[in-house]
């Protein structure tokens, strides 16, 4: 285990990235403690990537893709201002909404970040808004994206977990929801003390209707794909295909041929991230099977037995870890490297799969906007030309409402179990 972990540490302070480090610390493990099971290698690399859940990640990806390219941003964000804009911060607060519907929409915090920044951080400054605190907003509600179903996160732990799909996407619910209430509050609180701006929205029954009329078709999207997931209409990948089809039947609608046209860029972006995470992936499973070879989840798992911390302290003790652990890996390759090896001592003291693995995808949400490798503190300083430790700090007072959230959640377990509960 010294040779693994301390390759694997050495490997990754070099800057290697992540995919190549697992498979060259297992390789450096095997050459030294197994050599004779190097001729067995490849058929574990195959075997790791060999899984027809997997196909329905490019999907995924490819969807929230199309539905940014097809003019659907813009849209939500003009329902979100309806509903929330005449508020004090109104676009603070259209920021949060924004980013729970299109959270539910594209499955990944990246795409909020970008498709929501790119609109609303340039005309937050305008409306007089420190950059810094425009730029936080979008990162810290971004973190939705992976929450609120459908999220690609969720899927890859459902994977790795052999947990259920269905049950991931409906746990993510009310944890998702109370993140973007929390926010909002805090954006509204803010906002008072700081006496940022309104906005001028009309509200009449006719721009009501309009609003919801040329937004309906978008919004409901979430419930069309998580709903066929759930009651078994159609399988994951099924419905990660539909998804892309009806996402470019609406952005066609919507923008003439803009999603059409857009097609080739979005599915090349889509097969190139594809092909990154495959790749995590199969060499994750050479480092996972060197902990099974060690027995190193049965090892821990026992000793947490020994410890007796019970359900609620363990959850929060993982908590911190994750949260640790997410501020240096990011998301997937996080997910694909503790699960195998904290799942198993979840199990043992009495957790759910299900609760753990959204436990552990909303630890690592606040991951992805933390330096140093934040993934969404990076899109965003792209769009706002500020370096990531300003966004960060401008992020801090709205990420509290994510680190409460991940505690309520590891205390009260049915905030994730209870809506799973009602459909399986």
């Amino acid at each position: 285990m010294i040779i693994l972990l301390g390759s694997l540490i050495a490997l990754l302070l070099l800057g290697v990235p992540i995919a190549y480090s697992l498979g060259l610390s297992a390789m450096a493990y095997f050459l030294i403690e197994q050599p004779a099971l190097i001729g067995i290698l490849p058929q574990r690399l195959f075997a790791g990537i060999n899984n027809y859940a997997l196909i329905s990640l490019p999907l995924f990806i490819l969807m929230g893709l199309v539905m940014n390219n097809g003019g659907i941003t813009q849209r939500l964000l003009d329902l979100s201002m309806f509903f929330v804009g005449r508020m004090k911060g109104g676009l603070g607060l259209v920021n949060v909404v924004g980013s729970m519907i299109f959270g539910g929409i594209s499955g990944s915090s990246a795409s909020d970040t970008a498709s929501i920044g790119s609109v609303l951080i340039p005309e937050m400054k305008r409306r007089g808004y420190p950059v810094e605190v425009a730029a936080g907003i979008t990162v810290a509600s971004s973190t939705m994206g992976m929450i609120i179903p459908p999220s690609v996160a969720m899927v890859i732990y459902a994977i790795v977990a052999q947990e259920s799909v269905g049950q991931m996407f409906l746990g993510g619910v009310i944890p998702g929801i109370l993140i973007g209430f929390f926010q909002l509050f805090i954006v509204w609180w803010i906002a008072r003390q700081r006496n940022y701006p309104t906005e001028a929205v009309p509200f009449t029954i006719a721009e009501t209707i309009r609003q919801v009329e040329r937004s309906a078709i978008v919004a409901i999207m979430p419930i069309l794909i998580v709903g066929s997931v759930v009651f078994g209409i159609a399988t994951p990948t099924e419905t990660a295909g539909m998804a892309v089809a009806y996402g470019l039947i609406i952005g066609s609608l919507i923008v003439g041929l803009g999603s059409i046209k857009e097609l080739p860029n979005a599915m090349r972006s889509a097969i190139i991230t594809s092909a990154k995470i495959m790749m995590i992936i199969a060499f994750s499973q050479l480092y996972i099977w060197v902990l099974a070879l060690e027995r190193i989840p049965d090892q821990l798992a026992a000793y947490v037995i020994s410890l007796d911390l019970g359900p609620t302290a363990f959850m929060l003790v993982i908590a911190v870890v994750i949260l640790l652990a997410g501020t240096f890996i990011d998301v997937s390759p996080a997910i694909l490297l503790l699960t195998p090896v904290l799942l198993p001592a979840a199990v043992s003291v009495g957790v759910s799969g299900v609760h753990f693995g959204v436990v552990m995808v909303a630890g690592l949400a606040v991951g992805a906007c933390t330096p140093p490798v934040g993934n969404c503190l990076n899109v965003c300083a792209a769009i706002a030309r500020i370096g990531i430790g300003q966004i960060f700090l401008g992020a801090a007072p709205f990420l509290l409402a994510n680190v409460l959230v991940l505690f309520l959640i590891c205390i009260f377990p049915q905030l994730v179990l209870w809506v799973p509960s009602l459909f399986f």
